[in-house]
């Protein structure tokens, strides 16, 4: 059986933008969270930074999930 359609790393590489952002916006407002016990306020600067990093293999694994789900779907479709 062959794999048909977007590999793991394609599918990351589509979805890296949304993924970096939505970790992005999480690890901002996890600081402001985080603030009312005393914590510092991250810039958005850093924010951003941060979620870069985390998004990658954030982004990666559902790219794995993804994938997983279309081979499944092609495999029902062959029976």
């Amino acid at each position: 059986m062959t794999r048909q359609g977007w590999s793991v790393t394609q599918i990351t590489l589509a979805l890296y933008p949304f993924g970096a952002g939505a970790a992005a916006v999480n690890v901002f407002f996890a600081a402001l969270i985080f603030s009312w016990v005393g914590g510092p306020v991250l810039s958005t600067g850093l924010s951003i930074a941060i979620g870069c990093l985390i998004g990658l293999p954030a982004t990666w694994y559902f790219a794995r999930h993804i994938r997983h789900l279309m081979d499944v779907a092609d495999a029902g479709d062959r029976e």
